[in-house]
């Protein structure tokens, strides 16, 4: 009979089945790439990342920042206007919302005239350099070179432009801040009566129309243009401030559209995306990992991301302003302008109340835009994410 075999110890260098086994039933999952996120990390580390993450139903960080800028051009220039011995010495229309034009000793400023170069030549054709700037950026730029891309971008540029209709332009009858106008107990005297005279004479009502008694629907077709064009002005009612509402709208549109882009194309991993969306199954997980999930990362495999990194470090060296490219230039300058109008508009127009409501209702728009396809999934897959 063979005797029996003596155990062999382990070897120092060579750990056991048993312990083999362990180990590798305690090691993390592996997880699939996230863009931004550089090197995967252990298990607590993606814990705490989870719990760090931003909430999907409001603007990020970086995105807070900038809004925020928007409120505290308002209150510097209003707190200017109150404070500049010019300004608040020289008189101001309240009918109107401007300083009187053709008082003596002038307006206090060039940017306080209605007919200054910038504001007939830019801010009243605003959306045509906002969408020409765009175009040029989507057109031109590396970050769009694919189809689906541009397609996504298009539509968003189509739902901040049918909000600017709604409000300024047109919402099935008059626009947004006419309807406010009228509501609120604003009229128009003049266009009023020249509208009740024609009435008058046409339905054979015997004497005169008082300009108070609203004939045959006239609040729904007196508009601000036709205030204008009958020689009659708008008085009492709250008054929007157009000029607020398009600048804030048109700039914070194309800052959402460059910026994402310009971060991911050239900074890549070097800057963590911040943005969260909500899954179909209602995880809240980054928006990189949201892109790959749904198989739409059509450019990722692991040679093409060492390409572009290469791409990415040299575009970093570069700089910035290289890495804008020709349309992101052009988008930078409108920005640029919108915010100097902006002031203007902040010190020489309006009142403080108009110039709150024109910012609240351009965040509106940019907040169903931007903000609100990241936790409902459905319309993220139409409109998609800038940068993504």
């Amino acid at each position: 009979m063979d005797a029996p075999s003596a155990a062999v110890p382990s070897s120092p260098d060579r750990p056991s089945a048993t312990f083999t086994r362990r180990k590798l039933s305690n090691m993390p999952p592996s997880r699939s790439p996230e863009l931004f996120n550089g090197s995967t990390s252990s298990t607590s580390s993606t814990s705490s990342s989870t719990k760090a993450r931003n909430n999907p139903y409001y603007p990020t960080p970086t995105e807070t920042i900038i809004l925020a800028g928007y409120p505290l051009l308002l209150l510097f220039g209003t707190l200017f206007s109150l404070l500049n011995p010019n300004v608040r010495s020289s008189p101001y229309d309240f009918v109107s919302q401007s300083h009187v034009q053709d008082a003596p000793g002038g307006t206090p400023s060039y940017f306080a005239r209605k007919d200054n170069l910038f504001n007939i030549l830019f801010v009243k054709r605003a959306w045509f350099w906002i969408t020409i700037s765009f175009f040029a950026f989507v057109l031109t730029h590396p970050g769009y070179r694919q189809t689906e891309r541009k397609v996504r971008a298009t539509v968003r540029w189509a739902l901040v432009t049918v909000w600017w209709i709604f409000v300024t332009q047109w919402f099935f009858g008059p626009a947004i801040v006419d309807r406010g106008f009228r509501v609120t107990g604003g009229k128009c005297a003049v266009a009023q009566q020249k509208v009740n005279l024609q009435v008058k004479g046409e339905s054979g009502v015997p004497g005169p129309v008082d300009p108070e008694v609203d004939v045959a629907g006239l609040k729904e077709f007196v508009t601000a243009a036709a205030c204008k064009a009958a020689g009659g002005r708008w008085t009492g009612g709250h008054d929007i401030s157009g000029h607020v509402f398009l600048l804030v709208l048109g700039s914070a549109f194309l800052v959402q559209e460059v910026g994402w882009v310009v971060a991911r194309h050239y900074l890549g991993r070097r800057v963590k995306d911040e943005r969260t969306v909500v899954m179909h199954d209602g995880a809240v997980k980054s928006a990189a990992t949201d892109l790959a999930a749904d198989k739409r990362w059509d450019d990722y495999s692991p040679e093409l991301d060492e390409q572009r990194e290469v791409k990415e470090g040299e575009a970093v060296v570069k700089g910035v302003w290289d890495a804008l490219g020709h349309g992101g230039k052009v988008v930078l300058g409108v920005v640029g302008l919108s915010a100097w109008m902006l002031l203007m508009t902040a010190i020489y127009f309006h009142t403080w109340f108009e110039k709150l409501t024109g910012l609240l209702v351009a965040l509106m728009g940019l907040y169903f835009t931007y903000i609100v396809p990241r936790f409902v999934p459905a319309l993220r897959g139409i409109v998609g994410l800038p940068g993504l």
